[in-house]
């Protein structure tokens, strides 16, 4: 496993679960950004190596995964001045404060400075530090989705996909039980309850070990005690075409998808077919569902406004979805010698030949209802655009002939029009430039304050009854924020 660019392997004496060893490396890398910061460096690792040495300790004893929570770590691992020589029993120099001492029958013995020390009682819940305390008290949910999108020339969805992450952020004193309902915007309706609606948007679902399974598989809500901090609670994917639909799909089916943006690529353009265009559309609106909790909830954070346009201006409605970060990425073909004549209508558009791609980036706030069009020119290997056997330069022929007064009808033979000729010319240009046309593109962009799986949080209610150390007068800040991100996740083929 490679983060911020640091190997992390580990060797094994049996055959193990590869998924098993990098969870295990995954949550050491974590348990070092816990401790050392994010990112991590090499020289962090070096500097505080005493720190390392006990966090690798915790997490496995003798090739045994024993602790991997960082709330759990935080209990047990030392750090600030003096931890080095607390390990090493305070050794400065030989002779002074041996490490050993002679007992009796001549057996050495730990001195008393390398004599485990009976710590404090841990905390009972293996996720969460003992004795908690938050000055104020704030819980924030944010759900963050990302698509994967494939649309056919055709503009018809051919897979819609989005991989979604909730992460959860704790500030609240004492131990907390919480508990978290979802909603699906509409989806899944006709499945039964709530749950059951729920568990069918939501596929393959992984939770945090607080979460409670037997009240998400019954009433389809997660009832958990969180870790101090933030953590990841859920993972999930969303067919966004849904499991039911069928292998035809039409071009309608992508408006379900309801993308806040898309892309259409038309090639060979122009007499000799060697340009192409991309066009980019904009969505007018997004589908939103909310409840009187759901509200309630979003009020503190501005959530989003139900019915509102994807906000691109600055003069748009602050409340509703906020589409940021626009760039189309077309791969180029490798037998493209340069693409010039680049035409943005809007933004600016690149072409770069050590990577082979055109890049057009675009300001939202100048992408409106009526979208943007990128037009460019491709040319082919220098080979391609010499002169064809038959002479023909520029459409006017080249061919000379020998000059005879005898026989006037043989002048009239040359002065004949190139037409035909410059016709059969055009069309093989046109078939060569078929090969130098991009074959798919991709957009990219992120949205605040929308998802498109259509989940949104409808209330998060704090158990007093089963809560400890937060006192009934103590209403925790609630917040909650949606982004969904394509990183060139949207691709259409042409």
């Amino acid at each position: 496993m490679i983060q911020d660019n640091i190997l992390f392997f580990s060797p094994c004496s049996t055959d193990t679960e590869p998924l098993l060893v990098l969870e295990f490396l995954h949550r050491v890398a974590d348990a070092f950004e816990e401790f050392l910061g994010s990112p991590l460096l090499a020289s962090k690792i070096t500097a505080n190596y005493d720190v390392v040495a006990q966090v690798v300790a915790e997490i496995a004893d003798g090739g045994v995964v024993c602790q991997g929570e960082a709330n759990a770590l935080r209990d047990v691992v030392e750090t600030g001045p003096g931890v080095l020589e607390n390990l090493l029993g305070k050794v400065r120099l030989p002779g002074n404060s041996p490490a050993f001492h002679s007992g009796p029958a001549g057996s050495l013995q730990r001195p008393p400075t390398l004599q485990p020390a009976l710590s404090a009682q841990g905390s009972a819940i293996p996720w969460r530090r003992s004795n908690v305390r938050h000055t104020s008290n704030e819980l924030y949910v944010d759900i963050v989705e990302t698509l994967s999108v494939t649309l056919a020339p055709s503009g018809r969805p051919l897979s819609a996909f989005a991989y979604g992450s909730i992460a959860f952020t704790s500030k609240v004193s004492g131990v907390p039980d919480l508990l978290l309902n979802l909603t699906t915007g509409g989806r899944g309706a006709g499945m039964g309850n709530r749950g059951d609606q729920l568990r069918s948007v939501m596929e393959r679902v992984v939770f945090h070990p607080c979460v409670r399974l037997n009240r998400w598989k019954s009433d389809g809500v997660l009832s958990f005690v969180p870790p101090d901090g933030r953590f990841a609670l859920a993972g999930y994917e969303v067919d966004l075409l849904g499991s039911d639909a069928p292998l035809t799909t039409s071009r309608t089916a992508a408006n379900n998808i309801n993308l806040p943006a898309t892309i259409e690529v038309t090639t060979g353009l122009g007499s000799t077919g060697s340009e192409f265009e991309v066009r980019l559309s904009h969505s007018t609106s997004s589908s939103t569902a909310q409840s009187a909790a759901m509200s309630s909830l979003q009020s503190n954070l501005s959530g989003p406004h139900p019915g509102a346009p994807f906000r691109t201006a600055l003069g748009a409605d602050p409340r509703s979805p906020a589409l940021e970060d626009l760039r189309v990425h077309v791969p180029i073909p490798a037998g493209v010698r340069n693409i010039s004549d680049l035409r943005p209508t809007k933004g600016e558009a690149h072409w770069s030949p050590v990577d082979g791609h055109v890049e057009w980036n675009l300001p939202t706030k100048d992408f409106g209802p009526g979208g943007a069009v990128l037009r460019c020119t491709s040319q082919g290997p220098v080979s391609d655009d010499e002169d064809d056997a038959s002479g023909v330069i520029n459409g006017m022929t080249a061919t000379t002939y020998d000059y005879d007064d005898d026989q006037p009808s043989r002048q009239q033979e040359k002065s004949a029009t190139p037409t035909s000729t410059s016709r059969v010319t055009d069309e093989r240009k046109v078939e060569r430039n078929r090969e130098l046309m991009p074959t798919t593109a991709t957009l990219s962009f992120s949205t605040k304050g929308w998802l498109a799986s259509g989940l949104k949080v409808e209330s998060l209610l704090v158990d007093t009854k089963k809560s400890r150390g937060l006192g009934p007068e103590v209403k925790p800040y609630k917040g909650v924020k949606y982004l969904t991100v394509s990183r060139d996740g949207v691709e259409v083929r042409c």
